[in-house]
């Protein structure tokens, strides 16, 4: 070895071990817990949602055992109503959207070259707070307190306490909870993706799967926030009496269906979509080419998470609704066949034009597809309004949701588990135990499920805990049963697998022969990724860039080293991914745990209805929140840093560029959605009342929104000019301005109150003064964030922490205020100018 290549050499082991430093995991039990390394908060996640998944999975062996035989006492119908509930509650909201998070969270990062995703202490607080809000809603049942209105939570039976009971409570606060921390993940999803791909990998270079998980974090920003708004509602009349649902005031049943379903029928195709992004990375690896038509299988999936918001109704067509809307929305869920056809088969041509290696995934892939094919022809079928009315809630439906869920969601996840587990162990799992599972649990679903289309058509409604044996059908649910039975052994085979893992050797790298960026990882585990950042000129650079796994290796691309030792990756721009700057991200912190922990105790407490803890709690909430944002945005010590090749990018970066920017924008648009389910709630009830707001209720009147739509026009311009004095570095003018706009904001928390407190409405008597009082209720609470903020930032500034150069906090709390005026500007305007309307 030349002395050259000595020198070399060292230099690389000291590079490695600044990179070691940076990225070492922290020491002790606590410390662990507190970690934010989104590879081991990923597979903490991935756990959890697969031990939820395990759980309701023994929730529905014990129905089957139930529903075997015909007047069957083994559970009560009090105890089968709670099953049912939590099963559908646990598979829908526990297992499948939380499962394909805590999967991306661990893949992405890799995938996309990046030494972590942006928001590292988001994705922990995500996952703190989906542990304890599924452990809050499934551990009930242990307490005879467990929700058993449905997964669907349908009133007026749900929102009456005297039939209902807590466990109502428990499931709608519970899971408004855990619906926070998955729009928490589609954020740092959607920045990810946005902002922290390699350079280089433009979008049209960006794998499929980065692509699916877009459109589907996208897809949960517009379908989450009206389920969170329905929510609202229904707590409103659960706890206050505020009648939405109660026909008897004014309310209407149908707007929760209308709330609900808007989230719950785009919710299939959230959880489908990720399944299909698997195949994406399974079908090329084990073709050994690249996928056919990539850019119309984008323009598939961007055109079925369009037409999956068209659909909702789909579920509703036994309500009594227009026959003009049922026609449309049955052509709507006939025509999401063609963008999912255009997939699948894009797929089926791959694998027909390459040299296919049929493995152990493979075999799950192709085994999923064709029972998800059984479930997308019945969801033809059950289309067709006519054919839905015979078929509505009985175990026709049953039989075709699981068909999908089954074919789409669980077995696609095992074919990604058995490709992706030596990504993360550095382990194979058994063939020979993978392929006696799939073929066990391939015949188990099938036995369960398909008998149940005809149990369904001869009869028998769904949700229920018993059956006569005059119908015939005992059978079977025999049949049924044994099936479901098979299925869980097939599953536990599984486990038995995952068990058995760490017993044996360690795999080779890359051991699929895959062309994709995440196979860069060592088997060794090294905890910062992998060793440079780098350049991507195709699809699949491991199969076509020449010795491009060796040129990563020994760090000849971009931010060999942490100089620093600090945990470093590279933010790109949106469209062509061009280096902008050197992100340094969160490390090891309690703040997340806390924070989550905070905002859990105002969902348990309001469900008990400790309302001073619960109010102390969310002080609680809001602390630790400000005391975490104070850490972020940090100045750093020097302007510009090196990432090789004659580069030097900045180390900080404000406004649309930076991906804090970005979050902010993702999560008021978020916001905005909630808003407008609400603001959908009042023009409901506008068009199915023929005089709206009654007579004897005057509305708010004209002036009191308009007060508080001036003053909040009057903060928000007091906002942009705060942001333009920074700019010219005026720091006391800045002061004053933020100093004013705080007031303005607080101001407007009175005078939007003001309207439907003097006007004398009383939200109990009827719905319209209830909707009234919660838009008002809504953008006041907005007003107060806002200010809030605006001081925060007046705070960053009298510490030093914000200037002219260094500015993102003055940008993203203008950015906020935007989107508060858009809320304030409908909000207003609806209550003041729209009163009478008839």
């Amino acid at each position: 070895m030349s002395l050259h290549d000595q020198d070399d050499l060292a230099l690389r082991h000291a590079q490695e071990e600044r990179l070691r430093a940076a990225w070492e995991p922290p020491r002790g039990l606590f410390l662990r817990w507190t970690d934010t390394n989104n590879n081991r908060v990923g597979v903490w996640y991935t756990l959890t949602a697969f031990g939820f998944m395990l759980f309701a999975g023994v929730l529905a062996l014990i129905m089957r055992t139930q529903l075997a035989v015909p007047d069957n006492d083994l559970v009560s119908p009090a105890t089968f109503n709670q099953l049912f509930t939590l099963h559908g509650s646990a598979m829908m909201f526990l297992f499948a959207v939380p499962m394909f998070e805590a999967v991306s969270i661990i893949l992405l990062p890799q995938l996309l070259g990046a030494r972590d995703l942006p928001f590292p202490r988001l994705s922990a607080f995500g996952y703190w707070s989906f542990l304890l809000g599924g452990v809050f809603v499934l551990g009930s049942i242990f307490f005879n307190v467990a929700p058993d209105g449905g997964w669907f939570m349908y009133p007026p039976f749900t929102t009456r306490t005297d039939l209902s009971g807590l466990g109502a409570d428990i499931w709608m606060l519970g899971l408004s909870f855990i619906e926070v921390s998955s729009v928490a993940a589609a954020v740092e999803l959607i920045v990810g993706i946005l902002k922290f791909r390699p350079p280089g990998m433009r979008l049209n270079l960006m794998p499929l799967y980065a692509w699916y998980i877009l459109v589907v974090a996208v897809m949960i920003l517009f379908a989450f926030p009206p389920l969170i708004a329905g929510d609202l509602l229904f707590e409103m009349e659960r706890l206050l009496g505020w009648p939405f649902f109660d026909a008897s005031k004014g309310g209407d049943p149908l707007l929760w269906q209308h709330l609900f379903w808007i989230f719950g029928h785009p919710e299939v195709y959230i959880i489908f979509l990720p399944s299909i992004a698997l195949f994406a990375m399974l079908v090329p690896t084990f073709s050994q080419r690249h996928l056919l038509g990539y850019p119309y299988i984008v323009l598939a999936a961007v055109g079925t998470a369009f037409l999956s918001f068209g659909l909702w109704v789909h579920h509703m067509f036994a309500t009594g609704l227009p026959k003009i809307s049922l026609a449309f929305f049955s052509a709507a869920s006939q025509a999401v066949v063609i963008p999912t056809g255009v997939q699948i088969f894009a797929l089926i041509a791959t694998i027909a034009a390459g040299r296919v290696i049929f493995s152990t995934p493979m075999l799950y892939a192709t085994g999923s597809l064709a029972i998800f094919v059984i479930g997308g022809l019945t969801g033809v079928m059950v289309a067709i309004v006519p054919f839905d009315w015979q078929a509505h809630d009985t175990y026709f439906v049953v039989a075709h949701l699981h068909y999908v869920l089954i074919g789409g969601t669980l077995l696609p996840l095992i074919a990604g588990l058995y490709y992706y587990w030596p990504l993360i162990t550095g382990k194979k799992l058994s063939d020979k135990l993978g392929r006696t599972a799939f073929w066990i649990m391939f015949a188990g679903a099938n036995l369960t499920f398909f008998p149940m289309h005809f149990s369904g058509l001869l009869g028998m409604p769904r949700r229920v805990v018993t059956y006569s044996a005059e119908l015939g059908i005992g059978w079977l649910n025999m049949l049924s049963t044994a099936g479901s039975y098979v299925f869980a052994a097939g599953m536990l085979v599984v486990v038995v697998d995952l068990c058995l893992s760490p017993r044996r050797a360690k795999a080779a790298r890359n051991p699929w022969n895959a062309g994709t960026l995440e196979w860069l990882a060592l088997p060794e585990d090294e905890n910062w990724g992998i060793r440079s950042v780098p350049l991507i000129e195709t699809r699949y650079p491991i199969w076509d860039q020449p010795d491009f796994m060796r040129k990563v290796d020994e760090g000849r691309f971009f931010l060999p080293d942490a100089e620093e030792g600090r945990r470093e990756t590279i933010s790109t721009t949106v469209l062509d991914a061009r280096p902008l700057a050197v992100v340094r991200l969160g490390g090891p912190s309690w703040l997340p745990m806390m924070t989550a922990f905070a905002l859990g105790g105002v969902f348990i407490f309001t469900t008990y209805h400790l309302y001073w803890a619960a109010l102390a709690s969310g002080f609680l909430t809001l602390a630790v929140t400000l005391r975490w944002l104070w850490t972020t945005a940090e100045i750093p010590e020097k302007p510009l840093k090196p990432i090789g090749h004659g580069l030097e990018l900045p180390l900080y970066i404000s406004g649309p560029q930076a991906p804090g920017w970005w979050a902010m924008f993702i999560t008021m648009i978020a916001d905005a959605t909630a808003f407008s389910g609400l603001v959908f709630g009042y023009y409901f009830f506008w068009t199915i009342h023929p005089e709206f707001p009654p007579p004897w209720a005057d509305g708010p009147g004209l002036g009191w929104p308009m007060i508080a739509l001036a003053i909040t026009l009057a903060g928000w311009v007091a906002t942009i000019m705060a942001r333009t004095m920074n700019k010219r570095d005026a720091a006391l003018p800045t002061r004053l301005l933020l100093g004013a706009a705080g007031l303005l904001s607080v101001l407007a928390i009175p005078a939007g109150l003001a309207g439907p407190w003097l006007s004398g409405l009383d939200p109990t008597a009827h719905s319209y003064p209830a909707i009234v009082w919660t838009l008002a209720i809504w953008t006041v609470a907005h007003s107060g964030v806002g200010a809030i903020a605006q001081f925060y930032a007046l705070a960053r500034s009298l510490a030093g922490r914000m200037t002219a150069q260094y500015d993102a906090d003055i940008r993203n709390v203008t950015l906020y205020h935007h989107f508060m005026v858009f809320t304030a500007i409908v909000t207003w305007c609806t209550l003041g100018l729209f009163p009478e309307v008839a």
